[in-house]
C-alpha cells in the first residue's frame, strides 16, 4: 500500500507564502513524477507542477514564476513552495504520484493521490 500525507495547507494573505509539502510511504523503491494538483469551488482539478525523477519540472502557467516545486528523492518528499499568494490560488491542492515502482520492483501503473490540503488566500 502507498499512503500520502500533505501538509502546509492554511489560510494566507494576498501576498503572502506557503509552503505544501507530501511525503509518500508504504512499500515504495522508486518515484518517477511527484507533483500538485488543485482544485477550486465549481472548477476542474488542474496541474500545478509536475517533477521527474530526472528533475525536468512541468508548471501551470497561472503559476510560473511564483511556484516552485522540489523533491528529496531519498525521502519520497515533495515541496512546493508558493510565493506572491492570489485569491485565485484558492483550492485544494493535492499531492500526486505516479511510476510508482514498489519494494518488490513491481511497476505500479496507477497513480496515487493524496486526500488534500485547503489553501485559502484572503484578507
Amino acid at each position: 500500500q502507498v499512503q500520502l500525507v500533505e501538509s502546509g495547507g492554511d489560510l494566507v494573505q494576498p501576498g503572502g507564502s506557503l509552503r505544501l509539502s507530501c511525503v509518500a510511504t508504504g512499500s515504495i523503491s522508486m518515484i518517477n513524477t511527484m507533483g500538485w494538483y488543485r482544485q477550486a469551488p465549481g472548477k476542474q482539478r488542474e496541474l500545478v507542477a509536475i517533477m521527474s525523477r530526472g528533475g525536468g519540472t512541468n508548471y501551470a502557467d497561472s503559476v510560473k514564476g511564483r511556484f516552485t516545486i522540489s523533491r528529496e528523492f531519498a525521502q519520497n518528499t515533495v515541496h512546493l513552495e508558493m510565493n506572491s499568494l492570489k485569491p485565485e490560488d484558492t483550492a485544494v491542492y493535492q499531492c500526486y504520484i505516479a511510476g510508482v515502482y514498489d519494494l518488490g520492483n513491481e511497476f505500479r501503473p496507477n497513480p496515487y493521490w493524496g486526500p488534500g490540503t485547503q489553501v485559502t488566500v484572503s484578507s
